[in-house]
């Protein structure tokens, strides 16, 4: 089997089935912090991802599982942090929106809407200046995040210092219940918008892992080329509801039929039926599988059986020392 077909397929598989044990798990109040699901929607982490380095550095927003495990955090660290435990990547302090494992270079999540925008140009900002590195900051952010002020100072400051971002947004039609139509004007494109600022811009499906990774794949060399900040913009469907572990779809503030129509483009579908026309080795998937549902079960045992943070700890790590 083609190993980049392989590879984004553990990414994939990997994501989808974290979120649906979480999904499935979180009826039973163990987990109190609120969960913001991604699946529909993961074939634009895991093919960014797959084109960062263990050094290069993501920030992410509410909707952070898939981009924490497309980037390669530690999957216990990341259960045990939704189960509250001290064994949690934030030490069970921070909960599904706050998650980060520095050593694989994931510097956080955040989320509010839009923030995750200038804490990004600032990490890269003081990595390119003052740190001399090489490295490259992805910033992940919702479509919704484009309606706030601090986007267009972003950008326009990101520009200006040529800084080496790759600008995501992965844009799933709705913020929260509110749909594109609603909150923007018709003619309004994004994409220019970010042009307008001497932005390389770009808009592609977000479904199809393969066109993810290759345009991405593009954009990050130019960039480690010193070339300038780019813009993606993967258009996307989350099939869960915006908050939580459910299905939404009988609150009618989605079209009928539309929910139905982006099952079809599924990304995991999309991604085995090019390895099966591909490889004559199909029980290879099956051993992939396997192997992973069986560290998805480990995470969740490891999260359930550690403790729970010491009292001592709760008023430490809010400032810096």
């Amino acid at each position: 089997m083609n190993k980049l077909y392989r590879d984004l397929y553990k990414k994939i598989y990997k994501i989808r089935c974290v979120e649906k044990k979480i999904s499935t798990m979180y009826k039973h109040q163990e987990m109190r912090c609120p969960v913001h699901l991604s699946i529909g929607q993961e074939a634009v982490a895991a093919g960014v991802c797959a084109n960062l380095g263990k050094k290069d550095e993501i920030i992410s927003t509410h909707r952070s599982h898939a981009h924490y495990l497309g980037k390669g955090g530690n999957l216990k660290n990341m259960i045990a942090e939704l189960y509250g435990k001290d064994k949690g990547c934030a030490k069970g302090l921070g909960g599904s929106m706050h998650l980060q494992d520095l050593d694989n270079g994931i510097f956080g999540s955040v989320p509010i809407v839009g923030s995750t925008i200038p804490i990004g140009v600032g990490i890269a900002f003081y990595s390119k200046f003052f740190l001399k590195k090489n490295n490259i900051t992805t910033i992940f952010f919702g479509e919704g995040a484009t309606e706030e002020g601090v986007f267009h100072e972003s950008i326009n400051f990101a520009s200006l210092h040529k800084l080496p971002i790759l600008f995501v947004c992965e844009n799933n039609l709705y913020s929260v219940y509110t749909g594109l139509k609603d909150r923007q004007h018709v003619n309004r494109s994004i994409k220019k918008i970010v042009e307008s600022n001497g932005i390389e811009s770009h808009t592609s499906t977000g479904n199809d892992v393969l066109d993810v990774y290759s345009l991405a794949k593009e954009s990050i060399n130019k960039i480690r080329k010193k070339k300038g900040p780019i813009f993606l913009e993967f258009k996307t469907y989350r099939w869960l509801e915006h908050c939580g572990p459910n299905w939404d779809d009988n609150l009618n503030y989605r079209p009928k039929g539309e929910l139905k129509s982006w099952m079809n483009k599924c990304p995991l579908k999309k991604l085995r039926g090019k390895i099966f026309s591909n490889s004559k080795k199909n029980n290879t998937l099956d051993k992939i599988e396997k192997k992973i549902n069986y560290e998805i079960e480990n995470a969740f045992q490891f999260a359930k059986n550690a403790k729970f943070p010491k009292k001592e700890i709760l008023n430490k790590f809010i400032y810096s020392n």
